[in-house]
């Protein structure tokens, strides 16, 4: 860190690059509560959903909004996981499962803040041992990054003292019509993943990737993502939509997906060296919350969360997520921005 780097005394953090694009934070969850980038004539559009205050996130029934998401992004069944023999009960919170973390997540806890350049902001947050249940101390801090092509990067690193489980992601719920446009349905999207991971009743992996050739779940190439979500596939109904973690494929940093706003032409490209992708269509909005452009009705944003897969800690087949002590996880992913004619 630059020794010139000064210490956020407050928010929101505007980030801003050469283009006028504007990336805001608050520390607060380490979370972005809106992003302003050119639609196809040229205007500013903002195309992250939230809120202004931090008083109106901790009051909102969906505490995700744009958070940092752990210790642990999304499930882990019934909270337990074993690590060398030791179990573990992390605070359950959706349904029989832990969800983000448990109760308390990262998008609850005030991360330090600095920001060393007027296009970076860099957050940090010590996990105690035992918070919700996770072992060891975790230090975290997450680097986010508005570049002059209107691209967000967002870096993560960690280490610990005690062995423990890491899964990191920011919880954007994008919608690149604008903010207060309505549904996303007709947004085009596309995936670079061959298969995904089919789910229970309560959304953990079943175990198995599965091909998406022949079901709703194929977007390697581009599909709109109400054109068949109202199929009655199994998976669908189980997840009211999509709410799917997708196997990416290629490994290191790739592209992940993409989406294009079908009023505004912004299209966001994802890049990423995590191993998945969680697509989240808005299934359980329920216009519950008034937003800074109207209230979140029922899919009225999407969400592309870059991620190890849900369930990790007690599927051996997976990826693993252990974070071991001497050892520093760094993850990477990019939310590119520009306009498709």
């Amino acid at each position: 860190m630059s020794s010139t780097a000064q210490a956020v005394q407050s928010s929101p953090i505007i980030l801003r690059n050469k283009q006028n694009v504007t990336a805001t934070f608050l520390r607060e969850g380490a979370r972005l509560i809106s992003l302003n980038v050119p639609d196809k004539n040229g205007a500013l559009t903002s195309v992250v959903l939230g809120f202004d205050t931090a008083e109106q996130y901790a009051a909102s029934t969906e505490p995700y909004y744009g958070a940092t998401i752990g210790r642990y992004a999304n499930r882990i069944r019934d909270g337990k996981f074993s690590i060398a023999g030791t179990k573990y009960q992390i605070t359950v919170n959706n349904g029989p499962n832990a969800l983000h973390g448990g109760t308390k997540g990262f998008q609850q806890k005030l991360f330090a803040a600095t920001q060393p350049d007027e296009q970076t902001v860099v957050f940090s947050y010590i996990s105690k041992d035992g918070e919700e249940g996770f072992p060891g101390n975790l230090s975290v801090q997450v680097t986010c990054t508005l570049t002059n092509d209107n691209a967000l990067e967002i870096n993560y690193e960690a280490t610990t003292d005690k062995t423990t489980v890491l899964n990191l992601t920011n919880h954007a719920f994008f919608n690149l019509n604008g903010e207060g446009s309505g549904s996303i349905i007709n947004h085009l999207v596309q995936i670079n993943a061959d298969t995904y991971l089919p789910v229970d009743s309560t959304l953990i992996p079943l175990g198995k990737a599965e091909p998406v050739a022949g079901s709703p779940f194929d977007f390697t190439t581009p599909h709109t993502i109400g054109e068949r979500i109202g199929e009655p596939h199994a998976q669908l109904l189980i997840g009211k939509g999509y709410d799917h973690n997708f196997v990416l494929n290629g490994s290191g940093m790739r592209f992940a997906a993409s989406a294009i706003g079908d009023r505004s032409g912004i299209e966001l490209k994802v890049f990423t060296d995590e191993p998945g992708m969680q697509l989240y269509t808005g299934n359980w909005m329920q216009g519950k919350n008034a937003l800074r452009g109207g209230a979140d009705g029922f899919r009225t944003a999407f969400c592309f969360e870059t991620q190890h897969y849900p369930d990790a800690p007690n599927q051996p087949a997976f990826p693993t997520t252990l974070l071991e002590p001497g050892k520093t996880f760094r993850s990477r992913s990019i939310y590119a921005f520009s306009v498709k004619q």
